[in-house]
């Protein structure tokens, strides 16, 4: 079979420079209206048995270069189960090295998780008994803002994903955290159900997710630089996602994502806010401090440098929704690569951890959510 590359489908990116035997030149295409770009999700026919060298020729003008040290690509002939492959960047080229064994075979930035996973997702728990489902509104391109109340306690849960569509980690996580919170015979989901109401948005931008997009809305929009100001014409999915919590109020919150250079999971909090409370920021510490107990897989070492008082970025909806509400709020950030203290030469970060640590999230949730209603009251 003749060598061929594709993008064409559901979260697709790249552009094909040229194939030569062996050797395929490739470039990945910027979010539309927007120069962010790092996301590539690509099928390769005809190479079963063949070498294969795939040279992603901009890396070094991506939207994070430092993401591509020590980095490995993902790459599955079932779009199931993602394997990690050869993998080496010098000179501002990603050279992925691979001999597929099938003559279909798919390449990644990380384990998509595309539109219609999201749709068999919503599909598949929508009907649940105790579960309410709505849309908050459309984007730009169309979509519905899928959108899940899980009635309990009087402390309001917040939970929301991949406002950066190309950190698919952050939708795998969303499954893991949905999966137990529905859970009947979980007896911390019981106790969690009774002490609070969850509020879920599993995937925060549905344009960016279809359309490959690292980063940005159909827009060309950063949603998380959004949270001061959203609005209908620009950023409709803050907008909505906004003013249902200014209904329903916010008590916790986390917003989930992925980072492309550190190699561990780390939360990222509010200091830096202007109304900061010695309390509040306590809570986010304990939590921090329950789910190091909870998994091996977090660790607080590694992360982003912590704002100066007054400093924080209110764009940001950690840092707003602390500021508004006086809510514990926090950043998941997972890596694009692996956790370097506990690595998998296989999988590296893959799927299933994603699944296992938003259950360790929930684990660290019921430690400290008796301290969160009181500090509430």
């Amino acid at each position: 079979m003749t060598l061929s590359v594709s993008s064409a489908f559901d979260g697709g990116n790249i552009r094909v420079v040229a194939i030569d035997g062996e050797r395929i030149d490739l470039e990945i295409v910027t979010d539309h209206l927007s120069d962010f770009y790092q996301w590539f999700y690509f099928r390769v026919t005809g190479a079963g048995g063949r070498p294969l060298t795939l040279n992603l020729l901009n890396c070094a003008g991506a939207a994070y270069p430092h993401g591509w040290d020590n980095y490995r690509a993902c790459m599955s002939y079932d779009r199931e189960e993602w394997e990690r492959v050869d993998t080496a960047y010098r000179d501002g080229t990603l050279a992925i090295s691979a001999t597929p064994a099938s003559d279909s075979v798919w390449f990644a930035y990380f384990a998509p998780y595309t539109m219609e996973r999201h749709h068999e997702l919503v599909a598949s728990v929508a009907s649940f008994p105790g579960l309410a489902y709505r849309s908050l509104g459309q984007t730009l391109d169309g979509q519905e803002l899928d959108y899940f109340e899980l009635s309990g306690g009087p402390l309001q849960v917040w939970l929301y994903a991949r406002q950066h569509p190309g950190e698919t980690m952050a939708e795998w996580w969303m499954e893991g955290a949905i999966e137990r919170l529905l859970d009947d015979h979980d007896p911390v989901t019981r106790r969690l159900r009774e002490k609070a109401t969850f509020h879920i948005v599993p995937n925060m931008n549905p344009d960016g997710s279809r359309r490959g997009h690292l980063r940005t809305n159909a827009a060309g929009i950063n949603l998380n630089r959004e949270w001061h100001a959203p609005s209908l014409e620009k950023s409709p999915e803050v907008y909505y996602v906004l003013e249902e919590m200014k209904k329903t109020g916010v008590d916790f919150a986390m917003d989930v994502h992925g980072d492309e250079a550190i190699a561990a999971n780390f939360l990222a909090g509010f200091e830096g806010i202007p109304s900061l409370k010695p309390e509040q920021q306590a809570l986010f510490d304990a939590f921090s401090e329950a789910l190091v107990a909870a998994t091996p897989d977090f660790q607080t070492s590694k992360g982003y440098e912590i704002p100066a008082a007054g400093q924080a970025n209110l764009s940001m909806s950690t840092a707003q929704l602390a500021e508004r509400f006086g809510a514990v709020s926090m950043t998941l950030e997972m890596p694009f690569k692996d956790n370097d203290d506990l690595p998998d030469p296989v999988y590296g970060w893959s799927p299933e951890r994603c699944r296992l640590l938003a259950r360790a999230c929930l684990d660290a949730l019921h430690t400290v959510i008796d301290r969160v209603a009181e500090y509430r009251r």
